[in-house]
């Protein structure tokens, strides 16, 4: 019997790999030409992987939760005649314990590291500071690789982060470096010299709280979940420092009210602030580039792009981050289109994985509910990040040739987040200063 192989789709330039969250179909199962077979995810984008053409399912070669990459076969559809119950998972499918190596004598005081034996959750964030995906960790405890042992491998992500491939890629030399004993994590400059014997403990996760009569609880979903894990990280990660702008955007408001109804009939799209206010940032970033970076280390890596993240709320509750790619590329009319395109999308559900990788800057819109300011939370691996608040109408002082007056002017605050191992307050003092400008300085006869 022929049959059809399944592999796992590209998803966009960035996105090497994706995680099985549901099989929607089972072997044995009779499947229609498009129909979904199977649930993946990627960061926090959700799709579906279609059958190509009509048949049985006859072997699912993934199981539910595993993680694969672009292009590796995941199952194969047979022919809807004689299809049999599909056999087991190939023999690499099943649960690989580590390899058994004899448990070599004590040596140096040191026990050996443990071998395939679940040794407890692991923290998300090891005495090092550096972070651990859920994917990474549940691969550390399935496999019984101690927090020490985590803190040894040298991670290939961004930071320094270690990946999937990297913890797979030490399992079979682990029985090896299990004999070594393992170095002691040396103390930030700063920080008071823990005792050698035992590694730093992770940060205390908050108290657990019996929950009251009448009290509802309410399990993350998984991109809640990502959300929490990267917010954490990042305030672990940078240390954030915020300045603040009050900016008159009496023109601006002007403008666009004066404009926004023939925008729309010339070109098909509401203009709204947002898009303005990414290009106003775009051109603080080509006047000072150093906020358009990224840390590795005791490195900077300075961005040859300029790819503006737009952070959108969902109807779930959740938070998305689109990316403009290139958005120096782009004049006021693509920049519109591309962000109402990606709003819209994305409250609908239908952006691709790639939509929401590598961005170089975010900007988050407090003022859509009706915030004056917030202090934003750095999108990492970025440094900065800014939130424009609700424009308000406001008494302010104007300056003239004839003297000072009081006037009614569209006040509003922007929120400036940076990371302050590599942004000192100056630079981003300045940026968020020049943002204000270029918005003050809006022309009523600026083009569209």
């Amino acid at each position: 019997m022929s049959s059809i192989e399944i592999l796992l789709p590209k998803m966009g330039e960035s996105v090497a790999e994706a995680t099985i969250t549901k099989w929607l179909k089972k072997p044995g199962d009779p499947v229609a030409a498009d129909e979904p077979i199977v649930e993946i995810a990627t960061d926090k984008v959700d799709s579906e992987v279609p059958a190509p053409e009509a048949g049985v399912l006859s072997e699912q070669l993934v199981k539910e939760g595993d993680v694969v990459k672009v292009g590796q076969l995941i199952a194969r559809i047979g022919s809807s005649a004689g299809a049999a119950p599909a056999a087991p998972a190939p023999a690499a499918a099943p649960p690989k314990a580590a390899p058994a190596t004899p448990a070599p004598a004590v040596s140096n005081g040191h026990a050996p590291a443990p071998t395939a034996v679940s040794q407890g959750p692991v923290a998300r964030t090891g005495p090092s500071g550096k972070f651990y995906s859920p994917l990474v960790r549940n691969i550390a405890e399935s496999e019984g690789v101690t927090m020490a042992e985590l803190e040894r491998i040298e991670g290939s992500g961004e930071g320094g982060r270690v990946t999937k491939k990297d913890i797979l890629g030490y399992l079979p030399s682990r029985g090896a470096a299990a004999s070594a004993p393992a170095p002691v994590q040396a103390p930030a400059p700063s920080a008071p010299v823990a005792t050698p014997a035992a590694a730093a403990p992770a940060p205390p996760a908050a108290p657990a709280v019996a929950p009251a009569a009448g009290d509802e609880i309410i399990e993350m979903d998984r991109m809640r979940k990502l959300i929490a894990d990267h917010m954490v990280m990042s305030k672990r990660t940078s240390p954030h420092v915020t300045s603040f702008v009050e900016a008159d955007v009496t023109n601006l408001v002007q403008w666009r009210d004066k404009v926004k109804k023939a925008f729309e009939q010339r070109e098909g799209e509401k203009i709204t602030f947002t898009p303005i206010f990414i290009m106003a940032i775009v051109q603080a970033i080509k006047e000072m580039p150093m906020i358009n970076v990224q840390v590795d280390g005791y490195s900077i890596i300075k961005k040859k792009d300029i790819n503006i993240g737009m952070a959108a709320a969902l109807p779930s509750g959740n938070l998305i981050v689109p990316v403009i790619k290139q958005a120096d590329q782009l004049n006021l009319v693509g920049l519109t289109r591309k962000v109402n395109d990606l709003a819209n999308r994305a409250r609908a559900g239908k952006l691709q994985p790639d939509e929401i990788q590598g961005g170089t800057y975010t900007v988050t819109n407090v003022g859509t509910f009706g915030n004056v300011l917030g202090t934003p939370v750095i999108n990492q691996p970025q440094v900065a990040i800014m939130a424009t608040g609700a424009i308000r109408k406001k008494p302010a002082v104007i300056e003239t040739p004839q003297g000072d007056l009081i006037g009614i002017r569209h006040m509003m605050f922007l929120s400036h987040s940076y990371d302050h191992r590599v942004v000192d307050g100056a630079l981003g003092g300045r940026f968020v200063r020049r943002v204000a400008d270029i918005l003050e300085g809006w022309s009523a006869d600026t083009p569209f």
